[in-house]
């Protein structure tokens, strides 16, 4: 029957597009986050969700809480949707990051750039795809939910589309947004990529 994975990348903090947090804890969704992940709740109220996973830092588990809610779900966390670990990077302003060596080569050669201290993107790829892979099995013939981070949601979507990591570049991942992905006998299938409730309601 196949399994129907929605990705979504967990609502709007302060520091998002001014701050690389990585795994830093205490990052919160701002004012505009919490009126985001409640709009998450309200669209996927109907939804047939049979589970909710998220990665373990506060700003996915308080997205997905808000999913969770109306389904009255217990949210499963899971380290393999954890952010990216940033290694030496992690806590700098993109602003300083554009002084760091290794930087710009990050953002150019992605699939081959070291992360001082910190994950490859290839191996951000494969902990994503083992656990969504896992994960379909465990819900065949389910729909389920699934929060994690930008990089993280993005590097699933390369490989689902078998596109070279360098070309990370060529998908947005917006802040509470849904991407879908569809198994059919294992094999997964890119159905949606960054759809946001905002822009769902005015097309409807």
């Amino acid at each position: 029957m196949g399994c129907v994975i929605l990705l979504v990348r967990h609502a709007l903090t302060d520091a998002v597009g001014v701050r690389l947090t990585s795994r830093l804890p205490g990052v919160l969704l701002n004012a505009r986050g919490l009126e985001q992940a409640a709009e998450l709740g309200n669209l996927l109220e109907q939804a047939p969700l049979t589970a909710i996973y998220s990665s373990p830092l506060e700003r996915a588990r308080a997205t997905a809480s808000a999913i969770a809610a109306p389904h009255r779900i217990r949210v499963q966390t899971l380290d393999a949707l954890d952010e990216v670990h940033f290694g030496e990077w992690s806590g700098l302003t993109f602003e300083e990051l554009s002084t760091v060596p290794g930087w710009r080569e990050f953002n150019q050669t992605r699939g081959t750039a070291n992360v001082p201290g910190g994950e490859r993107a290839e191996q951000v790829q494969r902990r994503i795809m083992t656990a969504l892979d896992h994960l379909q099995r465990r819900h065949d013939g389910e729909t389920i939910a699934v929060v994690s981070h930008a990089d993280v949601i993005r590097a699933a979507v390369l490989d689902v589309t078998a596109t070279p990591l360098d070309l990370w570049h060529r998908f947005e991942i917006d802040p509470a947004s849904i991407t879908t992905i569809a198994y059919e006998e294992g094999r997964p299938r890119l159905v949606a990529v960054n759809t946001v409730p905002e822009r769902i309601g005015h097309h409807a």
